[in-house]
């Protein structure tokens, strides 16, 4: 007997602990035979159930979707190089007739810049003609030249007092203007007097492609200072640390129509998105006519979740245009100028996308947040009706 008390003590000991532990429960459910079903309230349940279930597709997509958060900081890189990719058309201005310079604040000249630029000659209908490094001339030139090395191997053509390149001497019509512009010296007028233009049948040529227009294309590597780049007619050379175009030998072409269109420019390396003057058209009546292009880059990278960093750039531009020709005071040069400068900020773009765990917690949030709201909704409903009721039974609903 004694044992059975001690085990049914312990068993009596168990239940009360038990019970003390159902103190612990925030969520007391009411007796069964206490619950009142609604026809409202089971409406507000299907219509609570229809917004849970938008809102939740709703934080499902915000949880999948990837964005880019921007950050702004000081600009730290010192001494690189700025790479600008172009390709721009000038379907009214020949090939022989442009250069692209480059200048910058820090002094460095790249006067008609061949390494790393191509030109495609264009018909008047637009039509490309061919496509060259930085070659002018038709297809039959470097035929032409190599024709007359091989009759005489051991050629050096004169440069006509100008300074010889490092071969020595000045074999094509070319070599004899780039002397030339080293000397800072006017090309003649009458380029028959040259005998490797006249060899070249350089003035035929000229005459030739004097209505057809150019399309430029490539990459210029600039200093990340302030600078600027431009197309424009002659060639270039400095002198008495000025720029300058030699246009003596086109003058009687009688006119330079820079209507212009910007298929591309970017800064740096080329990322997909679209820059504000891709596809920018530009055309004009008048014959010495100037487009200025004032850029304003911004260094940027971008982080992506692979790790994978990429460092470009991005750039505003302004835009005015002025007549330059000689009758008025003005004065400049026609062309197609870019004036840029260097923004001392650094714009980072992160990619980022919610964690799981801010997921489960809007899921607990949007859940509990809409029966918390449909509960009262629904109590007040039950209210009124109950109160709508009594006012019936009295007599006193009007």
């Amino acid at each position: 007997m004694s044992s059975l008390r001690r085990r049914t003590g312990s068993m009596a000991g168990g239940s009360s602990l038990l019970e003390k532990f159902k103190d612990f429960d925030a969520y007391a459910k009411p007796i069964e035979d206490f619950r009142i079903k609604t026809t409202s309230g089971a409406m507000v349940t299907l219509a609570s159930m229809v917004v849970i279930a938008v809102l939740l597709l709703s934080e499902f997509i915000d949880w999948r979707t990837v964005v880019m958060q921007p950050s702004l900081e000081v600009d730290k890189a010192r001494n690189e190089k700025l790479i600008i990719n172009l390709n721009i058309s000038v379907p009214h201005v020949p090939c022989y007739l442009l250069s692209i310079d480059v200048m910058d604040v820090a002094g460095e000249h790249q006067n008609d810049v061949a390494s790393s630029i191509y030109k495609m000659r264009l018909d008047e209908k637009g039509n490309p003609i061919e496509a060259k490094k930085s070659e002018v001339g038709d297809s039959t030139k470097d035929m032409d030249q190599a024709a007359e090395r091989a009759k005489d191997p051991k050629y050096c053509g004169s440069c006509y007092s100008a300074n010889p390149p490092p071969s020595g001497c000045c074999n094509t019509c070319e070599e004899v203007q780039k002397a030339y512009a080293e000397m800072a010296w006017s090309f003649p007028v009458n380029s028959s007097a040259i005998e490797q233009c006249a060899k070249e049948h350089w003035a035929e040529k000229v005459a030739t492609q004097s209505h057809e227009g150019c399309n430029i294309w490539g990459r210029l590597q600039v200093n990340k200072v302030a600078g600027n780049f431009h197309l424009a007619p002659g060639k270039s050379f400095s002198q008495g640390g000025m720029h300058v175009h030699d246009l003596a030998p086109y003058l009687a072409q009688g006119k330079f129509d820079f209507s212009h269109t910007i298929h591309s420019l970017s800064f740096g390396k080329k990322v997909d998105f679209a820059n504000p003057l891709d596809s920018v058209t530009k055309s004009t009546r008048i014959a010495y006519n100037m487009y200025q292009y004032y850029l304003k880059v911004v260094s940027t990278r971008f982080r992506f979740r692979n790790s994978t960093v990429i460092h470009t750039n991005q750039f505003s531009a302004t835009e005015h245009e002025r007549d330059t020709t000689p009758k008025n005071s003005v004065g400049g040069l026609p062309g197609v100028f870019f004036n840029y400068d260097i923004s001392p900020m650094l714009v980072t773009y992160t990619e980022y996308q919610k964690p799981f765990s801010h997921f489960l917690t809007d899921i607990c949030a949007v859940v509990g947040g809409v029966f918390t709201v449909a509960g009262i909704v629904d109590s007040f409903i039950f209210t009124a009706g109950k109160q709508l009721k009594r006012k019936l039974e009295l007599g006193k609903a009007t």
